[in-house]
């Protein structure tokens, strides 16, 4: 499966974006997706994650303010992200694994089962 990120860009603090991860090759349904983010220097944290049966997980830091949701007829996946604060500022990248069960991506081990990542998208909040 091939991932393409958009949606990034620059916004005050207490902004909204909404990011968009969208899947050629293969259809979503088929995988684990999550939403990474990266600051230089810094390990790459997990963000959000979905199941397709719709479950979720998110990293307590944004737990209340990013909502990663689904369209499987898009073969899209979202990040929907409010109340945005400077600490948000970082990389985004979506990535997906096929597994038999999607754990939290709040556990820094499940970032190595995603295989499948996308170019990435800068989101700024100043």
């Amino acid at each position: 499966v091939q991932l393409v990120e958009s949606g990034g860009g620059s916004v005050q603090v207490g902004g909204s974006l909404r990011l968009s991860c969208v899947a050629s090759g293969d259809t979503i349904g088929r995988y684990c997706m999550g939403w990474f983010r990266q600051i230089p220097d810094r390990e790459r944290e997990g963000v959000a994650g979905i199941e397709s049966d719709g479950s979720t997980s998110y990293a307590d830091s944004v737990k209340g303010r990013f909502t990663i949701s689904q369209d499987n007829a898009k073969n899209t996946v979202y990040l929907q992200m409010v109340s945005l604060r400077p600490e948000d500022t970082a990389m985004y990248y979506c990535a997906a694994y096929s597994g038999s069960w999607c754990y939290s991506v709040r556990f820094p081990s499940t970032q190595r089962l995603f295989n499948y990542w996308g170019q990435g998208t800068q989101v700024t909040v100043s």
